[in-house]
């Protein structure tokens, strides 16, 4: 078992029809989830690939770091329980609308990030040779312009992207505004 990254609406209900095939037409893989969770775990001294990426290809990343703060019910449900008094979960009820409030509407700014990303990487001739880190010389990190998974498994960068801008656009198509990541 591992940790994965699912992308997520304010509408998700919506968005599930017969016909959906959400796991290998929109998932991200284990890898994506790795990549988004670099920035919590590189050394002090080391720059987490995505920021090398929106560097390399003067893209604004800040938009999908961002979707990382959508409070979920499970978390205010834990936050909740373990204030010590009423200001306390008054304080932290605020905090979890103020940042569903700052994500509102984020969809299109998340779709023309992931689009431009897409664009400017597939301009790259090898992105691995141009990461600093050890784990970007990962399979990972090459032939973005070609899937190399089934969707899930062994998907690339490229791949992750892809998808991620199939979800975007099948839920905008659904009336999302919203869209942020749920680890789990």
């Amino acid at each position: 078992m591992g940790l994965d990254v699912g992308l997520l609406t304010t509408n998700q209900e919506d968005l599930y029809q017969e016909d959906y095939d959400y796991f290998y037409d929109h998932s991200l893989s284990r890898a994506f989830c790795n990549f988004m969770l670099r920035q919590h775990t590189v050394e002090a001294h080391e720059e987490p690939e995505l920021e090398q990426i929106g560097r390399l290809t003067q893209v604004d990343i800040s938009p999908l770091y961002a979707m990382e703060t959508y409070p979920e019910e499970t978390e205010l449900g834990c936050r909740l329980a373990i204030a010590a008094n009423e200001e306390e979960r008054y304080a932290i009820l605020h905090e979890m609308e103020t940042r569903r409030q700052n994500l509102e509407g984020n969809l299109e700014t998340v779709r023309v990030t992931v689009q431009a990303l897409i664009h400017q990487l597939s301009l790259l001739p090898d992105l691995a040779d141009l990461l600093s880190s050890q784990w970007a010389r990962h399979a990972y990190f090459r032939d973005f312009v070609h899937n190399t998974g089934d969707g899930y498994i062994d998907n690339n960068l490229g791949q992750d992207l892809r998808n991620f801008k199939c979800f975007l656009d099948y839920a905008k198509e659904h009336g999302s505004t919203t869209v942020y990541f749920s680890y789990g």
